[in-house]
Parts: C-alpha cells; sequence; structure tokens
C-alpha cells in the first residue's frame, strides 16, 4: 500500500512540474455528457453519439445523462487497444 501512495505521489509531482494538471475523481463518480466530452477530448455530441450506440453505458438522471468514471475510463482503455491494434496492422 505505502508503495502504491509513493508512486502516485512521484506521478503527481512529475505531472506538477511539467505544468500539467492532475485531477482526482472517486471511481463511482458521474459525469456529465460535457465533462466526458472534455476527458475524451471530442465534442459533447459525439459524447451522446457514443452512449446512445452502447459503446459507454449510462443512466439518466431525469433528461439528463450521466456516465461512471470507471465506464469512461474503460471506454477509453479499449479506444486505446484499437487504436494501437490498427497502427500495429498497419505497421506503423
Amino acid at each position: 500500500m505505502a508503495e502504491k501512495a509513493v508512486s502516485l505521489l512521484a506521478f503527481i509531482l512529475a505531472r506538477a512540474a511539467g505544468g500539467r494538471g492532475v485531477s482526482i475523481v472517486p471511481s463511482h463518480a458521474e459525469l456529465t455528457t460535457q465533462q466526458a466530452a472534455a476527458m475524451l477530448n471530442v465534442s459533447r455530441p459525439y459524447v451522446v453519439g457514443l452512449l446512445e450506440t452502447g459503446e459507454i453505458p449510462f443512466r439518466l438522471v431525469g433528461t439528463h445523462r450521466r456516465i461512471r468514471f470507471d465506464d469512461l475510463k474503460e471506454y477509453q482503455r479499449r479506444s486505446a487497444a484499437t487504436s494501437r491494434a490498427a497502427a500495429d496492422e498497419l505497421g506503423v
């Protein structure tokens, strides 16, 4: 446990030293479509499309979509793996 804490602190300090920000978000946190879009660096309508096609699970709160942070990170992992596989296939 202590090793993980030291590793996390080193990561945070390295990011801060490089002028980059760090956000700490509970894994069970729910994000708006705008927050998810910002994390993925895409438009909000693109995120809505991902939700509607089932690429990312979500729930409705009234008429507002909410995305679990864990689900968004899982989508990012899958997307990165698909991109790596495509690049490998092209020999890049």
